[in-house]
């Protein structure tokens, strides 16, 4: 018999009443220290690390979430993100966004530090 297929949650996110009307999906590297600065997304995104360690806090969140390689991740549409960070100093950190789009909007909005 061949071995089963194994299926592991890594997350689940409520689009509440969002239109998804296409996909876009970006393989990003950040360089070892490189950071996103202060950000918002017109559109709901849900990510994958592929490799690498990122650092993640959206606007009024006390914590910083750690999302080490095989953690996905969701920052809802016009949430603020104050930081998506490579943890690491020496090394790259990769990710696979999914951008959940309703006709054409932009990607990313980068925003003025707070």
């Amino acid at each position: 018999m061949p071995d089963s297929i194994l299926r592991k949650p890594l997350l689940s996110a409520v689009l509440g009443t969002a239109t998804v009307t296409r996909v876009e999906v970006r393989e990003i590297v950040f360089q070892p220290g490189q950071q996103t600065g202060r950000h918002l997304h017109p559109c709901p995104v849900v990510g994958y690390i592929a490799e690498g360690e990122a650092l993640f806090q959206k606007e009024g969140d006390t914590d910083i979430q750690r999302l080490p390689a095989g953690s996905a991740f969701y920052e809802p549409a016009n949430a603020v993100v104050s930081r998506f960070d490579n943890a690491s100093t020496t090394q790259p950190m990769k990710f696979i966004a999914y951008y959940l789009l309703n006709g054409e909007q932009e990607l990313i909005h980068i925003l003025p530090q707070a």
